[in-house]
């Protein structure tokens, strides 16, 4: 689990919070951030750590949103450092002390679908299932840097038997976050 808070801080630290509307330009892309991403952080310091991460320009919104303006070739590198720390995040789970009873994870391109291979009855009588949250929301994440629209988002989750193949459990982000 701290292994999971660890990589959502460092997610933040590159912008793969940001909630994109996904506005692309000849030359450049802008990013949307809705004001609730910003509740009790000092505004300064959010702007300061945009422009190190090779944001140009950040304009704050009259609705509290901020848009967020930087090159094509800077979102590049930052959607290929936020695949990075999730391909290593899988591997860390896979790999890992913190869930025993995953052996495998697949997923597609986009991050929008998950397979969790595990050990059943392990599975269900550990808190192994933490790590389904961590794979939803970094799928949204990555989803929404890359110009999903919040309504479009969508991140599916399986888990599957290693054993039988069965698919035993299905959860869907953003749905199943309440639940």
């Amino acid at each position: 689990m701290r292994k999971f808070i660890l990589l959502i801080a460092m997610l933040i630290a590159v912008g793969i919070v940001l909630v994109a509307c996904g506005e692309k330009g000849n030359d450049s892309v802008e990013i949307r951030l809705p004001a609730s991403m910003f509740e009790g952080q000092d505004i300064d310091e959010v702007i300061a750590g945009a422009k190190e991460t090779g944001v140009n320009e950040v304009i704050k919104n009259e609705d509290g949103s901020f848009t967020y303006k930087m090159s094509k070739a800077t979102h590049n590198e930052v959607m290929k450092e936020t695949e990075t720390e999730i391909l290593k995040f899988i591997e860390d789970t896979k790999n890992g002390e913190d869930y025993t009873s995953i052996k495998d994870i697949t997923h597609n391109k986009s991050f929008s679908e998950f397979t969790l291979v595990v050990d059943q009855g392990a599975y269900e009588n550990s808190l192994d299932g933490f790590a389904v949250f961590g794979f939803g929301i970094l799928g949204m994440y990555y989803q929404l840097f890359d110009g999903a629209t919040p309504d479009d988002l969508e991140v599916t989750i399986f888990i599957e038997d290693v054993d039988s193949g069965d698919v035993f459990g299905t959860v869907i982000y953003p749905d199943d976050i309440d639940k």
